[in-house]
């Protein structure tokens, strides 16, 4: 019996050591946070705790970046959205796991059966799980550090994705910052500093990170409870102009589509609450009262709908946190380079409820806008320099103006209208070039150059996307009506589907266009091009910036018809088209098929472009030759520069080259060069590609000389006939073509080797037909044999 007590004796310690901890014992001294999940901020051990109540109950989690890489290339920008999902939390053991469901496939039933039976058929994620600390009854606390500690936004694939290295989180230089943790009755946010180890090797981490093999950055966690069963769904529509959320629903009827689109949309209600933004407090003036003007142009579009002080945007209150989920925000973003501005919403999945707008914009546009408008004016020059800087600053700022209320349109639910450039400012959502005019004294004319508020379209998706008409068939009625009264207004809706690619079809989804006539349009750039080149000098200059500088603010100016020559580009086989359902169609709300452009207005495309292939359009003015200069020391060339051949000096060659293959690559594109064969072969009246070869070659190689006067002009043309030799082989040899089109290419290209051997020409010509005649047979004769040439890099003209 002694024996026994020492031996419980000598036990007892252990046992009392091993009892299990209770919710007092790991937050003892800590100040609960209560809210939507309460949480306990450990800022001792460097952690926090959360206590999960509701098991099996799903809410939405989501991340951004509050210090971020700066980096426009790599793409991880400060205040960045990351994806929403929807997640829950769930018990197994002695141990949380946090589930992301599968949102993509559901069952809208009320049978319990059928739901599981989609549930069960797709695989969801589990993105964490962590050892309960102690358990009160329905309560779990858990020490949720793990998970903020890992690499929830996806940080080290963008950088893999971006050719940098392979990176991984350093967890030494890493930690939880619970001062930074919030808990609110319908969200937490919870943060964290996370070190990226890598090799630090990539040119953009080298660009701009202060060490590149350590990148150290915030992750910033929302967790949000998803909106309750008050809100209305609207159904998408292709006409609609706005943006949808879908997901495939087996619980369909048979003869219904799976795929379920909602468009998503601000819960906003007459008399409720208005839909608020708010600028970051980082944007300085002049800039700040710019981006609240731009963005409130959207007052009166709700105004309009019914809703008015429906919508808001105030400055962001001083010590708010912008990460807070509760906010909507537009924040002004730094990089290295100047880059694109995003629009982006974090929605209920379930149906396209907006959470949360976030808007990005980037710091440098505006700063390109300013370089621009001076390339034009020469506001450095005797003449008038101080009205024309101001005009400068102003023209900047009315763009970010119309930016600022752009992008906050994407986070009300709205996409992209490309075709609303075809009505003056008849849209906010389009990309807008600015709108230049020669005065009457000859002068380059900025005073216009973007619009000032929103456009009839704007108001037109206002009321689709948030009028208030009832449920069920009065509100399909409306809409309906909405729809058909657009279209009988003129109003065309085209986005990115039909407008981004190179060779898209639809003459009128146009990205940085103006005009209702492209070909006039396009006229009208090329006088105030002639004149701007014919005037430049030092005077678009300040007087501080380093010499190199003249040539980067030549590109613009040399190449101010980029975006005007896709138009009149996309007149060639081009065909309008319109978004529409069935039933829009049988009821004669909208048009079905293609209704192709004129051979005639096609023919004076065809011409346009074709004269941009030759000298007297490619060759720079002797004057301004003259004056172009290295890059001073200490400063290099970037990619904003035309590419060089020459060393340090300025090369007119490579800049004719860039030049042309801006031309070629828009003629000899592999689906445009398709779709003029078959409107030909439908029609023998229409174009075909024979026609489109003849002019390309007509201005190049099979041109006359050059006249004398034209400084350097045989060489110019000489340098663009081998861009449009190498711009046609690359077609072929990419196999895009139909087969019966590369048939037709290849018979063109023997012909024209054919030519060049019989018309020799003289001197530097003879030579390159030599070898320009050799180089098509060799490359017909065995494809491998030939090494074909890449077009020339063209400097970045987006975002303007």
């Amino acid at each position: 019996m002694r024996a026994l007590l020492l031996w419980a004796a000598l036990i007892a310690p252990a046992t009392a050591a091993e009892a299990p901890k209770t919710f007092a014992d790991h937050t003892r001294s800590l100040a609960p946070q209560t809210g939507f999940i309460e949480l306990w901020r450990d800022a001792d051990k460097g952690r926090v705790l959360l206590s999960v109540r509701e098991l099996g109950q799903p809410f939405l989690l989501t991340t951004s970046l509050p210090y971020a890489l700066g980096s426009n290339d790599v793409g991880l920008d400060r205040a960045q959205a990351g994806e929403g999902k929807v997640v829950r939390f769930q018990k197994f053991g002695n141990r949380l796991f946090l589930v992301q469901e599968n949102t993509r496939f559901v069952a809208r039933s009320a049978d319990a059966d059928e739901r599981n039976a989609v549930a069960e058929s797709f695989a969801g994620a589990v993105l964490w799980s962590g050892d309960i600390l102690a358990s009160e009854g329905a309560r779990h606390l858990v020490d949720f550090s793990s998970f903020l500690l890992a690499d929830q936004h996806g940080v080290v694939q963008r950088l893999a994705d971006t050719k940098q290295g392979a990176y991984r989180i350093d967890e030494r230089r890493s930690a939880v910052l619970p001062a930074e943790a919030k808990a609110f009755p319908d969200n937490i946010e919870l943060e964290a500093l996370l070190t990226f180890a890598g090799p630090g090797s990539g040119e953009y981490v080298r660009q701009v990170a202060a060490d590149p093999a350590s990148l150290s950055m915030r992750q910033h966690i929302s967790m949000v409870r998803l909106p309750d069963n008050g809100y209305q769904p609207r159904r998408y529509h292709p006409f609609s102009g706005g943006i949808d959320t879908a997901y495939y629903d087996f619980a369909t009827p048979l003869a219904s589509s799976l795929d379920v689109r909602w468009q998503i949309r601000h819960r906003l209600e007459k008399g409720g609450k208005p839909i608020v933004y708010y600028l970051d407090r980082g944007a300085p003036e002049p800039v700040r009262s710019a981006l609240l003007e731009g963005a409130r142009w959207w007052s009166a579009a709700f105004e309009k709908a019914g809703y008015k002080d429906g919508f808001r945007v105030e400055l962001m209150p001083e010590g708010a946190d912008p990460a807070d989920v509760r906010y909507n925000v537009i924040t002004w973003v730094h990089r290295a380079t100047r880059g694109w501005s995003y629009g982006n919403a974090i929605t209920d999945p379930r149906t396209g409820q907006i959470i949360r707008g976030a808007v990005t914009l980037g710091s440098q546009r505006v700063r390109q806008d300013i370089l621009i408008a001076e390339a034009l004016l020469a506001p450095y020059g005797k003449t008038a320099a101080v009205e024309r800087r101001k005009l400068a600053e102003q023209m900047a700022l009315a763009r970010l103006r119309q930016l600022s209320a752009h992008e906050v349109g994407h986070t009300l639910g709205f996409a992209h209208n490309f075709a609303a450039s075809r009505h003056g400012n008849g849209s906010v959502m389009d990309y807008p070039h600015p709108v230049l005019k020669l005065g009457a004294d000859g002068g380059i004319d900025l005073q216009d150059a973007y619009g000032v508020g929103v456009g009839a379209w704007d108001e037109y998706l206002v009321k689709y996307v948030y009028g208030d008409f009832g449920s069920g068939e009065a509100e399909a009625n409306a809409l309906a009506k909405l729809r058909s009264d657009a279209r009988a207004a003129g109003l065309q809706y085209v986005s990115d589907n039909d407008a981004r690619a190179q060779g898209a079809a639809h003459p009128n989804g146009l990205l940085w266009d103006f005009g209702p006539d492209a070909l006039k349009t396009w006229d009208q750039l090329g006088a105030i091009r002639r004149r701007a080149l014919d005037n430049f000098s030092f005077d678009v200059l300040p007087d501080e910036r380093q010499v190199g500088e003249l040539e980067a603010r030549l590109v613009p100016v040399y190449l101010l018809q980029r975006y005007q020559g896709e138009a009149v580009a996309r007149l060639l086989a081009g065909g309008e088209y319109e978004s529409a359902t069935s039933a829009d169609i049988r009821a004669g709300r909208a048009a079905a098929g293609v209704k192709t452009t004129p051979a005639a207005t096609q023919r004076a495309a065809i011409a346009r472009l074709a004269e941009t292939l030759r000298a007297e359009y490619l060759a720079l003015p002797a004057g301004l030759l003259d004056q172009l200069s290295p890059p001073a020391a200490g400063f290099d060339r970037n990619k904003e520069y035309f590419g060089t051949r020459m060393s340090a000096v300025f090369d007119a060659l490579s800049a004719a080259e860039t030049g042309a293959a801006q031309t070629a690559g828009f003629l000899f594109d592999a689906s445009r060069l398709n779709r003029l064969y078959w409107q030909h072969a439908r029609d023998a009246a229409m174009p075909g590609t024979g026609e489109i070869i003849d002019a390309a070659l007509a201005s190049t190689w099979k041109r006359n000389s050059v006249p004398g006067k034209l400084g350097g002009g045989e060489a110019v043309q000489l340098a663009a006939n081998w861009v449009v030799l190498d711009a046609l082989l690359q077609v072929v040899d990419g196999g895009k073509l139909h087969t019966n089109v590369d048939a037709d290419l290849r018979q063109q290209l023997r012909s024209l080797a054919g030519w060049l051997k019989a018309n020799p020409g003289k001197g530097t010509t003879a030579a390159s037909r030599a070898q320009a005649a050799d180089h098509v047979l060799r490359y017909l004769a065995d494809p491998r044999s030939v090494k074909l040439r890449a077009l020339p890099t063209i400097p970045p003209g987006a975002p303007i």
